[in-house]
């Protein structure tokens, strides 16, 4: 009769087992992906830094442009994966060096999405120049549902 018992116990405890690892899943598991910043590596990078410097750095760029002079991009994104759902993209950044032409950095910015828009979460602002935030909004904006009206 005692062994019926124990099993029966076993039986309940696989199956709060089992339930806390579902409920575990429903809240969603978030991972990193693209560039991955490392702690106090943008410290290292001062404005007048050759593209040199911010390549050893920071490595290979995601992408790069003509803005004006050339800029380095660096894209990463945050996914939030609930089960068995496609993963859901919930931040993507965009860490920007922008070079003059004689190939020094002149500017750094770190974009993102902040209430719909595109937005440079180091000077706080808003890119306003045409060409800029349309490609910002291309490498931001297949992701997140960016307000067509808002800047």
């Amino acid at each position: 009769m005692g062994h019926h018992a124990s099993m029966g116990h076993a039986r309940g405890l696989l199956a709060a087992l089992a339930f806390a690892a579902l409920a575990a899943g429903c809240s969603g598991q978030i991972t990193r992906h693209g560039y991955i910043t490392e702690e106090g590596a943008l410290d290292q990078i001062e404005l007048g830094a050759s593209k040199e410097q911010v390549r050893l750095i920071m490595g290979t760029p995601t992408t790069t442009a003509a803005i004006g002079d050339e800029v380095y991009f660096y894209i990463s994104q945050t996914e939030k994966r609930v089960l068995f759902l496609e993963p859901e993209i919930i931040d993507r950044r965009v860490l920007t060096f922008y070079f003059d032409d004689g190939s020094r950095l002149t500017r750094m910015a770190n974009y993102g999405i902040q209430d719909g828009k595109v937005f440079d979460f180091v000077s706080r602002t808003t890119p306003t120049r045409g060409d800029e935030l349309t490609l910002l909004r291309q490498l931001l904006g297949n992701i997140v549902n960016i307000n067509p009206l808002g800047n």
